[in-house]
């Protein structure tokens, strides 16, 4: 393999395409296996406390996204997905903007590596960059929504071929993919529902962890942060001065 194949040749040679293509379908599937494992190790580490867990999943993330930038038929993740997807038909997509993605997680797996695996040194923002991770693992698996592929298609002069889910392509939505105005209003209600329901959790519950506490603070405003610490402090008060008999 010479280098201009290596550079602008990612992925399998399909007939019928003119670019090198990877499954979606297998892609999809490898974000769905990592975002469990990773779920998996949130509720391990803060259930029974071991760190162990989380180092040993980021080196192998980070070994999975070394394999996946230099080809896709050796990253661990994907050969798990290609195998539990072996029986569905294969949904080719472009391969480059896919190797632009996942070099995009490589980096991000990077200071990851380092942080929590070589050095274990947890801060809040530290934190946010694994919560990144999944989140865009979410978005993969659940909804097929690749934000690295978005990203190349807005900073390369040529648009891409085959995006997933079709997004390069121009087209009219279908009738099936539109909203009416009952199923309009549903969608709004249950996001308005959950986005004030994860308000009000983080304002009214109380904190028991330092990421906890820092989402409570960050919802609140100053005026009710102040107002907050007077009523904790009266409520001390009361405690430690309203059996005195005087």
């Amino acid at each position: 393999m010479n280098l201009k194949t290596f550079l602008w040749e990612y992925g399998e040679h399909v007939p019928g395409y003119d670019v090198t293509v990877i499954n979606e379908r297998e892609a999809r599937a490898a974000a769905g296996i990592l975002f469990m494992l990773g779920m998996i190790v949130i509720f391990v580490g803060i259930g029974y406390g071991h760190i162990i867990v989380a180092r040993v999943y980021l080196a192998f993330l980070f070994v999975d996204f070394t394999a996946r930038a230099i080809s896709p038929s050796y990253s661990p993740s994907l050969l798990l997905g290609k195998y539990v997807v072996r029986n569905q038909k294969p949904e080719y997509v472009g391969g480059l903007q896919k190797r632009f993605a996942w070099t995009l997680g490589w980096l991000i797996s990077l200071p990851m590596l380092y942080w929590f695996v070589l050095n274990w040194d947890i801060t809040f923002y530290k934190v946010l960059i694994c919560v990144l991770c999944l989140t865009l693992m979410f978005l993969e698996n659940a909804f097929g929504v690749c934000v690295g592929c978005m990203i190349y298609k807005a900073i390369m002069s040529k648009d891409p071929e085959h995006c997933p889910g079709g997004v390069c392509e121009m087209r009219i939505k279908e009738p099936i993919q539109k909203f009416n105005f009952l199923q309009a209003s549903i969608a709004i209600v249950t996001v308005t529902g959950l986005l004030l329901g994860i308000y009000l959790f983080l304002a009214k519950t109380e904190s028991k962890t330092f990421f906890g506490e820092f989402l409570h603070e960050a919802v609140l405003t100053k005026a009710q942060l102040q107002k907050e610490q007077e009523e904790k402090f009266q409520r001390e008060a009361d405690k430690e001065f309203g059996d005195d008999d005087f």
